[in-house]
């Protein structure tokens, strides 16, 4: 489980750049740059967002004694909704500031709702009366990697509800979100 989800992580974090380019014909390499600011901040975003997916994913699956079917599913489920991340991002890259940019930040911020959704879903089906975590780990791991997963769906929740307001400040707050997380998974387990 834990070598094919590193696997797709690292091929949807990869996927992110491949749309960030510049039209081969323009004058002004320069002024061409600074326009693809949305296209650096969706990615920005979605690569941070998937590296911390990466590293607590690791945390977790070193409590677990086993991964059983149910699990698995719930995996793939969480690594279907991660790779899908790309497209959104795009989305976000290319028409953020533009007309049809609520509509981008929407599916951005979505994704990132059924993702956390997911990602919840997945690790309390292994914790929940330490269905699949190993004797030897102690409670207060456990307990305190599920409270590390508590705001997830609520503060991505957020950033949907603050698209309908402004696409900008959501794409901005989703940042925030990853810059948040991002010292505070190599605390995920304290």
């Amino acid at each position: 489980m834990e070598a094919f989800s590193d696997g797709v992580l690292a091929i949807a974090a990869t996927l992110l750049i491949l749309e960030i380019s510049v039209d081969s014909h323009t004058s002004d390499l320069g002024s061409a740059l600074l326009h693809l600011w949305p296209s650096y901040l969706a990615y920005a975003t979605s690569f941070i967002t998937i590296g911390i997916i990466w590293m607590n994913h690791h945390t977790c699956v070193e409590t677990m004694a086993r991964a059983d079917r149910t699990l698995l599913f719930l995996n793939l489920l969480l690594l279907l909704t991660v790779s899908f991340l790309p497209f959104p991002t795009h989305l976000v890259a290319v028409y953020l500031q533009r007309p049809g940019e609520q509509s981008a930040v929407y599916a951005y911020a979505a994704t990132f709702v059924v993702m956390a959704i997911i990602y919840n879903a997945w690790w309390r089906y292994a914790s929940t009366g330490r269905r699949l975590i190993r004797e030897d780990v102690p409670e207060a791991r456990v307990k305190a990697i599920t409270r590390a997963f508590d705001p997830g769906v609520p503060i991505y929740t957020a950033t949907l509800v603050v698209a309908v307001f402004s696409p900008l400040a959501s794409v901005f707050l989703t940042f925030a979100i990853a810059a948040f997380y991002l010292p505070s998974a190599a605390l995920f387990e304290r």
